[in-house]
């Protein structure tokens, strides 16, 4: 694609409504989970026979795009989690913390050094995220949950990253949510058994927005975040989905008023978070121009 970041913000706007429909949908959220992934596997299947897109040719590559796939879904279980516990804003605003985690595990993983921009824009948005919630320490099960999703987010990043390198992203995203369904399908019984509701099949309502969820806030957002790292590095792509708690926290705002009212804090907060973004974007965009990525 020739216009790369224009496809990642695209896909952070995108991302801006995926945890309003956590909140909208009163599954709880394993069950809402289930029922995204499932959607998706079968509106991306449908997508890869007609566009006639090849697949990975060993069962070795099919299992090791699979198991990526777990670790978004087991993403989205905590981030949902997150959510149901507290609210939207909290829920989405830990997710920012994925540029942080990126920032630490890619040198791990990858086997190369720390790169000390990298980490101060982190902190950053760190900082940035502290002044929007003045510190709170309210929802405390909310904000374990959603610091253990930017985890696995950050996970699925760095290894989604090497993928996109060698599949259509088509078919990488089909064989991802294919395994998060089959992986998630095993494990729901016994989520259900910890974890017990009576409400298991989603009413009109949730069905509507569970559609709207799979199709577009995932098959959608996950092709273009699967373009997007072809061109784009992990670490850039993860600060860049900063912006997702920006829109996601107005959005809830202005739906469930979870902020009454909006102080000087809070655009305090706001303008960092922004910052590390545009800092970090074009710090990206030299390095590539001078050939170092």
């Amino acid at each position: 694609m020739r216009h790369p970041y224009l496809l990642l913000h695209i896909a952070v706007i995108l991302a801006g409504f995926t945890g309003i429909f956590g909140k909208l949908i009163t599954l709880n959220e394993g069950l809402l989970t289930w029922y995204r992934v499932l959607i998706s596997s079968v509106a991306l299947f449908l997508i890869v026979h007609f566009t006639r897109a090849p697949h990975p040719k060993s069962w070795k590559d099919k299992l090791n795009i699979a198991f990526i796939g777990l670790i978004i879904t087991i993403h989205w279980l905590f981030f949902y989690g997150s959510i149901k516990y507290s609210n939207v804003s909290i829920g989405v605003v830990c997710y920012a913390l994925t540029s942080c985690f990126t920032a630490l595990l890619v040198p791990v993983i990858n086997k190369r050094p720390f790169v000390v921009s990298e980490l101060l824009l982190s902190l950053l948005t760190i900082f940035g995220i502290g002044l929007i919630f003045h510190f709170d320490t309210s929802h405390q099960t909310g904000v374990v949950l959603g610091v253990i999703s930017s985890v696995f987010a950050a996970l699925f990043t760095i290894f989604n990253e090497k993928l996109v390198k060698k599949y259509d992203s088509k078919v990488i995203n089909f064989y991802e949510i294919l395994g998060g369904t089959i992986g998630l399908t095993l494990l729901l019984p016994f989520y259900l058994y910890l974890f017990p509701t009576d409400y298991l099949i989603p009413d009109l309502k949730d069905t509507v927005y569970l559609l709207m969820l799979a199709l577009f806030c995932t098959v959608g957002l996950y092709i273009l975040f699967a373009e997007a790292l072809r061109k784009i590095p992990a670490f850039t792509v993860n600060l860049t989905f900063n912006m997702e708690p920006v829109y996601a926290i107005v959005l809830a705002f202005i739906i469930f008023k979870e902020a009454k009212e909006v102080n000087a804090s809070f655009y305090a907060g706001l303008f960092l978070v922004m910052a590390s973004v545009v800092l970090q974007t074009v710090i990206s965009m030299k390095r590539r121009k001078k050939g170092l990525q």
